[in-house]
Parts: structure tokens; C-alpha cells; sequence
């Protein structure tokens, strides 16, 4: 009861307010008829000028008063008839009171000089042509919205729909005059209310429709913050009414925040609708709003991009394409009516297919109708005399509507045909369906085609396509495709044996008139049918032939099998198809039975293609993965094949090498070695050779050269082997010098152990002699000098056992800077003295190793005494320290440098070129870089060396970083 009682009270409010808007847009058309505001054709802003007042001109129309009586962008308007204009209300007011056709005499300065006589503007009425097509709009805002409310009172949104739409015939039917009495000014605020109201209504319903998201407690507080805007924008208005002086520049401010604010609700609005179009999970919901959607795009975004932002964004307004691009709001009633009418998917796409086509052929019509009236008035204007003319005029637009009806009605017949083309040729888009299904290969493809096209062309509403997976047995079918039937059915077992075309041996179709009552069935097909609720049942045959017969064979014949079977259902209407259709259906499965085979066949051999491609990339995979580069010839000595591990080896890649002669790329020594053999068979080897890369860098390695043969053991090339061995050659070198070491620190154990014995005695008892011939000026000299020389031989003796001897030096966290500043310390008077420079670089951001600070300190005194040894006459001296993944002390001096031919052997123990010392320069032993390699050795580093006689030396120590050990 309440609910009835409040559908009556909405009713008769929205009954009286329908008949009241309706009167007040009456009356406003009959005041628009009688009253008319006067215009200049200029469009004038305020001037932001402190020394003179007035108005500056920025659009002159062309055509218009302003522009016939010489005015031009931006003139300076200071009065009117004599009467200052400051304001836009100043300028109105004389406009007024001059009145149309009047004239008006403006007072211009143009370039900064006041015009000696004013400018004569006669005035005419304000062109209203585009409110008389916006008043149109509105009607058909309003036809919809009555047809849609007394069509399906009850339906989802119906009324919020109405509301839009009676808010959009005020919004399009009320034009303020300027007169501005009482009528005048209801109109104004009408128009202001629904400029704020329509969007806002827009959105709202985007909200809500087709789901409500507004729904809910949590949600509801939303509703008034969405028409919050609505109520700001009519706010300011009323606020600038009453408070703020009345300027163009005031207005044009107003009217672009109205339009900002229309243009972000439409472009809300309509994102709304196509998420809601991509997140449809039913194929009804989702074609329902694919034209709602596309509806809402075409009327939004045409009015966004021509009307709204050029608006926004310039000063150029009421321009022909923004009068268009407003009109294009027109579609979103023919988009939504039908909707909430019937809420179906069909009823949606055909009205508004209808809606924009009708509406698009009436505009075709009548701006074709206008276009020949227009030019057959302009030819009698021309020709003709002006007694005649008028006549003619007349006698010319009845000639044009009598020849211009027949083709209204072939317009309209052709539109009909357009929409209605399932009665016309339906049968032919089957047919030419049919033919082209053989383009298709994918069966998963061919089988969503038929699924597809069949609801569509024959407007059923279920189609099914069932395949043979055994063929010549009665239960082998499965549902491979659907379209309307319910998701999980695919996945259930169903007893398909009454698809037995070929075991039963039928000719025609299966028709179930009921599906729910097929009695002469098995219960469990019972089942299948009824869960399927399919009336018809097509097989699609296949000619195989004679398991027993050649193909050549004058007896082969042909034996039919069924390798799919069509289910269809009823149409949308709920009518059976017709003798005809189900005909036509018959020779179309002829058609959709070969495709299938074919894309079956196809699916096969892509299946062997595609085990075919895996077992080559497999193949081109060990090739590329295994690391040793290998390339291949042909017997031209072009290159065919360069694999990955050749290009990193080789500073080539494949696309640069592949197609190159042999000789291009590799050197000439390799090349003498290639042709060595190259008549010789079997497989030749190449052991340690040096090659030398494009790049410049000599690389060793093992080549292996081996005949490359077809299956039929065909020379067809020759295939090459490289491994890459520089790597191994080099940690080779370095174990035989660490082995050389050993057993030499070995042999000098037990040298020193066995020499300083003897040096001790003799030390001792040269002493003793010494302190007795402590008189004697002759043997004392020669008792010292054996005693210095047994100290010397004895620290000789010291350095083997330190060289030998495994130490247990404790590692810690050491700062290689501070080791290296408090080594420079210690020589830093013998650098002075020599008048060698030192230059330090240290990084301040160095890492910390583990190391022995004494032991390193050793290294480095040595390294820097040596450098100080090969700069006799002075130098410069470079220490520094980088980060470079690892710790890398560098130390380089500008001294003579080292022999090619010793810089092999630096390492050896006692190996020096110091044994004849210059002056200045200390003896050697031949055990310092020894010691200091095995130091560097034991700190898990490397250590370098490059010199150039003459230039100077340069060692790179390298340490590896501190490992940090986390504690949980």
C-alpha cells in the first residue's frame, strides 16, 4: 500500500512538473517570437588597462554588423552613443536602448589613436537559428522520456531516466531573451538549475545502471557529494549575480566552469560505462553495453574534443563545428531508452542502430533537401529577372519536394533493408559463410567462427558443435564449442549416443520438438538432451574412401562418415526454424564437415611441424650452449654456421661473420696451417695456437678441424673446433711458478739451516780476534770486514728460512691506505734524497681486506726500494688505489725499466740485476719479489707487472674484497 501511495505521489509531482515546464517553454517561445535582443557581431571583453576604461573587441564576426561597419580585433571600445562603456552591462544597456535595426555610434581608439569620427554600427537581432534545433533535441529528450515512463513504469532506473530527461528539455528548450521580466528570469535560473542538474544525473546513472554501485551504507554518503558540483556551479552563479559586477570577462569565467564541469561528468560517465562493458562476465550483458558504451563515446567525446576543450583552452567561441559537435549529445537518449525499456540485448542493439541510422538518414535528407533549394535559388536570383524571381523561387521549391518524396522513400526502403537484412539475404551470408570456412586452418578458431556467426545470422539462441573423437562408434561425440549454453556443461559427461548418424545409418537431421520430454531415449541421453536443450541436430559428413580400394582404381568407391555434429536451439523469438533454413543448414554442414577435417589435418601436421622445430632448436641449443666456439664451412671456405661462443671468443658476430670467406676473418697464419691439410682426410689438430682476434687481442687456443659430411657421407664443407685455453695457460704458468717456488723454498731450508751453522763459528771466533788484536791497525780492518761479511752472509741465510717457512701471521681487517701511507713514511727521506717525486691517489671510499699489515708493509717497502733503485738520477714516483670489483694497488715509476727479457724471470729467487750495483743503488739478493709473491700469494691476491725500457714499470696488486659474515 505505502508503495503504491509513494508511486502516485512520484507520478502526479512528476505529471505537474512535466505540464509546468512544458507551459513555461511554450511561453518562452512565444516571448523569443516577439522580443528580440539586439547584436553587433562582436564579441568585447574588458580591458585590463589603469589609464582608460573600455571594452576591446577579440572575435568580430564575419558578416555581422561589427565587421560591415569596419571594426576589427582588438579595438579599444570606450563609448556607445556618447555613453561611457566600462563593463559589459554598460555596453547591453545601450544595445538596449537603441534597440534592433537601430544605430549605434561607437566611439574606437585603434592602434592607440582615437578614431576622428565614430563608427556607425546598425544593429540586428541576435541569430537564434541553432535554438530552434536545440528545441528539437529537447523534444526528443522529452518523447523518449515519456515513452520510456509509460512503457515500463515499473522498469530498473526508469524514473532517474525520466528525470534526465525532462532536466534536458529544460536545458535545451529554455533561452533567456534578455528581457529579463518575470517569465525571463524563471527561464534563466531553469536553464542555470538544468545546466548543473544534467550532468550530474548522467553520472549518477552510470552509477547505478546497469548494477547499483552506490548501494549500502558504507556508499551512500556518496550520493550527495555527486551532486554537490551541481549545487556549487548554481551557487556561483547566484553569488556573481548579486555580488560581483556584471563583465563578459565574468561571464565567459561562469560558462567555461559550467562546461568544465558538463564535460568532466560526461567523460566520467562514460568511462564508468566501459569498465562496466569490459568487466560483463554474460554475453547479454556484455552486448548490452557495448552499445551503450559506444553510444555514450560517440554523443561525449565529439563534444569534449570540438566543444569543450577548444572552449576551455581559447577565446574563440560559437564557431560552426562547436555549434555541431554540441548537437552530438543527442544520442545518448536514443542509447539508453530501449534499455531500461526491455532491458535485452536485441532490443538494445536495434534501437540503437535504428536511432543513429534514422537519425543520420533524416539529417542526409534534409541537408540534401536545403543543399537544392540553395542552389536553385541562387541560379533564379541570378538568371532571372527580380518580378519573375520570386515566383520562380516558389514554383522551384515545389518542384523539389515533388521529386525529392521518391527519394525519401527509396532512402527510408534502403534503411529498412539495412536493419531488417536477416528477412532479405541472411540465406546468402550462410551460404558465402560456408565457402569460406576452408580459409580457416586453427580448429580451435574454426570452431569459435561457427559458434559465432551462426547465432548471429540465424538469430538463434543456442548453437553447439559436437566432434567425432572416435568415428564409426555411437558414443563417440564430444562438445567441443558452444554459444548460449551454460559454461560448466562443457566440462560434463553426457551420453551423446543418439548422435548415431553413421551406426543407425540416418540421413537427415535430428528434431526434438520438446527437449525436456524425449521419451524414446535411453534415460541417461534422456539427460544429455535436456541439459543441452537443443531442437536440432545436423551431421557433418565426410567422403573416405575404400579402406580396400586404390584411388586409381576404376572400383574405389566412397564411404560417408559423420566427423561433427550442429546442435541449434530455438530463435530468440521462441519460433522453430523454418523447412527452408533447416535445408539450408543441411548443405551448409557439407562445408563445415570438410573444413573441420582439413583443420584437423592441418592441426596434425602443424603438430609434427612444430616436434620437428623442437628437436632442430633442441639441437641448435647444444651447439649454442657447448663452450667451445664452432664454426662451419662450406667447400668454397665461406662461413655457414658461428656460434655463440665464437662470437664472444672472436669479437665477431654471427650476422657479420656468416657468409665472410674464411680468409676474411681469421689471420693469415691460421689460414697457411688450414690449407695444410686441407686435402688430407680424417681430423687435424692444431695444439696451442696462438690466434690472433679481429679486436687485436691474442688469444691460445686448440683448434680441431674435421670433414663435414651428409647422410650419404658426402664432403659437403668442413667443420672447426676452437677451444679457447688462454685462460688455462695462463693458471698453468702461475702453478709451475708457485711449484718452482716450493720446491726451491725447500732446497733453501736446508741450504740456510746447514750455512748458518758454520757462519755463526765463524762470526764468533772473528770477534773474539778482534777484540784481541784490538791494537793492531792491520788484521783489525780485515777481522771487521769477515765479520760484516758473515752478518751479510747470515741475513742471506735469514731471508731463505722467511721465504721457506709456512707462516701462521695472523689476518685481520686491514685498511690498504694506511698500510701504504705508513710504508711511504718509512722512505720518505730516502725519496727526498734520491729527488724522486711521490704522487699519492688514494680512494677515499677504498674497501677493507683481509690481510696482515706487517706482511703487506713488506711487500710495499720492497716494491717502492726497487722503484727508487731504477730512478738513479730521479723521477716520479705514482701510488694510488681503485675499487674495481676488488682492491688494486697500483705503483709506477718513471725509472729504466725492465728487459723483455727478464721480465719473465723477476720472480725466481735470487734472481737480481742488482749483483753490480751503481752508485747510490743498494746490493740485490734476489729474494725480495720472490718473498713478496708469495706474501701476495698467501693473501689470495695478484700481482702484475708491466714495463717498457727507457719508459718505466708499473705493478698492479690485486686483493680480493673483505667477506662480511651477517650473525642471525
Amino acid at each position: 500500500m505505502e508503495t503504491n501511495l509513494y508511486n502516485r505521489v512520484v507520478a502526479t509531482l512528476l505529471a505537474i512538473a512535466t505540464v509546468a515546464i512544458g507551459l513555461f517553454a511554450i511561453f518562452n517561445l512565444q516571448q523569443e517570437s516577439t522580443y528580440q535582443q539586439p547584436d553587433d557581431g562582436v564579441v568585447w571583453t574588458e580591458a585590463n588597462s589603469r589609464v582608460l576604461s573600455g571594452l576591446i573587441a577579440v572575435h568580430v564576426k564575419s558578416g555581422g554588423p561589427g565587421a560591415q561597419a569596419g571594426i576589427e580585433p582588438g579595438d579599444f571600445l570606450t563609448a556607445v552613443n556618447d555613453r561611457p562603456v566600462a563593463y559589459g552591462a554598460d555596453l547591453d544597456l545601450e544595445l538596449k536602448h537603441t534597440d534592433v535595426y537601430g544605430k549605434a555610434e561607437y566611439s574606437i581608439i585603434r592602434h592607440g589613436v582615437l578614431l576622428d569620427s565614430p563608427v556607425v554600427v546598425y544593429l540586428v537581432p541576435v541569430d537564434r537559428t541553432m535554438l530552434n534545433l536545440t528545441r528539437l533535441i529537447g523534444l526528443v529528450y522529452l518523447g523518449i522520456g515519456i515513452y520510456v515512463l509509460f512503457r515500463r513504469w515499473t522498469a530498473p532506473r526508469a524514473t532517474h531516466f525520466y528525470i534526465f530527461c525532462l532536466v534536458s528539455f529544460v536545458l535545451n528548450t529554455f533561452h533567456y531573451t534578455g528581457k529579463f521580466d518575470l517569465l525571463d528570469w524563471t527561464i534563466f535560473w531553469g536553464n542555470v538549475a538544468a545546466e548543473a542538474l544534467q550532468p550530474a544525473l548522467f553520472l549518477h546513472f552510470a552509477l547505478v545502471f546497469p548494477e547499483d554501485r552506490l548501494r549500502g551504507r558504507k556508499r551512500s554518503w556518496l550520493v550527495p557529494l555527486l551532486y554537490l558540483p551541481a549545487v556549487t556551479v548554481i551557487g556561483i552563479r547566484i553569488a556573481a549575480m548579486l555580488l560581483w559586477q556584471a563583465t563578459f570577462e565574468l561571464k565567459l569565467l561562469l560558462d567555461r566552469i559550467a562546461t568544465g564541469y558538463v564535460a568532466a561528468y560526461f567523460v566520467l560517465a562514460a568511462i564508468l560505462f566501459l569498465r562496466s562493458y569490459r568487466r560483463a562476465d554474460t554475453p547479454l550483458l556484455r552486448q548490452q553495453l557495448k552499445w551503450l558504451t559506444r553510444g555514450t563515446l560517440l554523443a561525449v567525446v565529439p563534444f569534449t574534443i570540438f566543444y569543450a576543450i577548444p572552449f576551455l583552452t581559447s577565446n574563440q567561441v560559437d564557431l560552426p563545428w562547436q555549434r555541431i559537435a554540441d548537437l552530438f549529445l543527442v544520442f545518448l537518449p536514443l542509447t539508453f531508452s530501449w534499455a531500461i525499456v526491455r532491458y535485452r540485448l536485441m532490443d538494445t542493439d536495434l534501437i540503437f542502430k535504428r536511432g543513429v541510422a534514422y537519425t543520420l538518414a533524416t539529417g542526409t535528407l534534409v541537408g540534401v533537401y536545403f543543399g537544392a533549394v540553395a542552389l536553385v535559388s541562387a541560379w533564379i536570383h541570378t538568371h532571372l529577372p527580380p518580378a519573375v524571381s520570386e515566383w520562380g523561387l516558389v514554383l522551384a521549391i515545389l518542384v523539389i519536394a515533388q521529386l525529392f518524396d521518391p527519394l525519401k522513400r527509396r532512402f527510408q526502403s534502403w534503411v529498412d533493408r539495412v536493419f531488417d537484412r536477416h528477412k532479405y539475404d541472411y540465406r546468402k551470408a550462410l551460404v558465402e559463410f560456408g565457402r569460406g570456412l576452408s580459409s580457416e586452418t586453427d580448429l580451435q578458431a574454426l570452431l569459435r567462427s561457427i559458434v559465432d556467426r551462426l547465432p548471429s545470422t540465424l538469430l538463434v539462441a543456442k548453437v553447439s558443435v559436437f566432434l567425432a573423437d572416435s568415428p564409426g562408434l555411437h558414443d563417440g561425440f564430444r562438445l567441443a564449442a558452444s554459444h548460449g549454453l551454460p559454461a560448466d556443461l562443457e566440462g560434463d559427461s553426457l551420453d551423446l549416443g543418439f548422435l548415431d548418424f553413421d551406426y543407425r545409418e540416418r540421413q537427415g537431421h535430428i528434431f526434438f520438438e520438446n527437449t525436456q520430454q524425449t521419451i524414446h531415449l535411453p534415460e541417461t541421453q534422456q539427460r544429455a538432451a535436456a541439459l543441452l536443450d537443443l531442437n536440432y541436430y545436423l551431421p557433418c559428413r565426410v567422403q573416405d574412401a575404400a579402406p580396400h580400394s586404390s584411388p586409381n582404381s576404376a572400383n574405389a568407391s566412397a564411404k560417408s562418415r559423420t566427423i561433427a555434429v550442429i546442435g541449434l536451439g530455438r530463435t530468440i523469438g521462441g519460433d522453430f526454424l523454418s523447412s527452408e533454413d533447416v535445408e539450408l543448414l543441411e548443405s551448409l554442414a557439407s562445408y563445415i564437415g570438410i573444413a573441420l577435417q582439413s583443420a584437423s589435418l592441418y592441426a596434425r601436421l602443424e603438430e609434427q611441424v612444430s616436434e620437428f622445430e623442437r628437436l632442430k632448436e633442441f639441437n641448435e641449443n647444444i651447439v649454442e650452449s657447448i663452450n667451445v666456439g664452432i664454426l662451419a664451412v662450406d667447400l668454397d671456405d665461406s662461413i655457414e654456421s658461428w656460434n655463440a661462443q665464437m662470437e664472444a671468443m672472436y669479437a665477431l658476430s654471427r650476422k657479420e661473420a656468416i657468409g665472410q670467406p674464411l680468409a676474411s676473418v681469421f689471420p693469415p697464419e691460421f689460414m697457411e696451417a688450414f690449407d695444410r691439410f686441407r686435402n688430407e682426410s680424417g681430423v687435424h689438430h692444431l695444439y696451442k695456437f696462438r690466434l690472433t682476434t679481429r679486436a687485436g687481442e691474442s688469444r691460445t687456443a686448440n683448434i680441431a678441424v674435421a670433414p663435414l659430411l651428409s647422410r650419404d657421407f658426402v664432403a659437403v664443407g668442413r667443420i672447426v673446433l676452437v677451444d679457447d685455453i688462454t685462460e688455462r695457460i695462463t693458471l698453468e704458468a702461475q702453478l709451475s711458478q708457485a711449484d718452482k717456488l716450493s720446491s726451491i723454498g725447500l732446497l733453501a731450508a736446508g741450504v740456510a739451516h746447514e750455512i748458518n751453522t758454520p757462519l755463526a763459528v765463524i762470526s764468533s771466533y772473528a770477534q773474539m780476534l778482534n777484540k784481541q788484536m784490538k791494537g793492531d791497525t792491520k788484521l783489525t780492518p780485515l777481522l771487521e770486514r769477515i765479520t760484516q761479511q758473515t752478518f751479510r752472509a747470515s741475513e742471506i741465510a735469514n731471508g731463505l728460512l722467511n721465504f721457506s717457512r709456512t707462516s701462521t701471521t695472523e689476518f685481520r681487517e686491514t685498511d690498504l691506505n694506511q698500510v701504504i701511507r705508513d710504508t711511504l713514511a718509512l722512505v720518505e727521506h730516502q725519496m727526498k734524497t734520491a729527488r724522486i717525486t711521490v704522487a699519492a691517489d688514494f680512494s677515499d671510499d677504498l674497501p677493507r681486506i683481509q690481510g696482515n699489515a706487517g706482511k703487506l708493509q713488506q711487500v710495499f717497502l720492497n716494491l717502492l726500494l726497487n722503484a727508487k733503485d731504477a730512478m738513479p738520477q730521479g723521477g716520479e714516483l705514482r701510488v694510488s688505489t681503485v675499487a674495481n670489483g676488488h682492491v688494486e694497488a697500483i705503483i709506477a715509476d718513471s725509472g729504466a725499466g725492465i728487459a723483455p727479457e727478464n721480465l719473465k724471470r723477476i720472480y725466481d729467487p735470487f734472481f737480481t740485476t742488482k749483483s753490480a750495483p751503481k752508485p747510490g743503488e743498494r746490493r740485490g739478493t734476489g729474494l725480495g719479489l720472490s718473498v713478496s709473491y708469495g706474501i701476495i700469494q698467501e693473501h689470495a691476491g695478484k700481482i702484475n707487472v708491466e714495463s717498457t725500457v727507457g719508459i718505466g714499470t708499473t705493478f698492479h696488486l690485486e686483493f680480493p674484497l673483505l667477506r662480511t659474515t651477517i650473525h642471525a
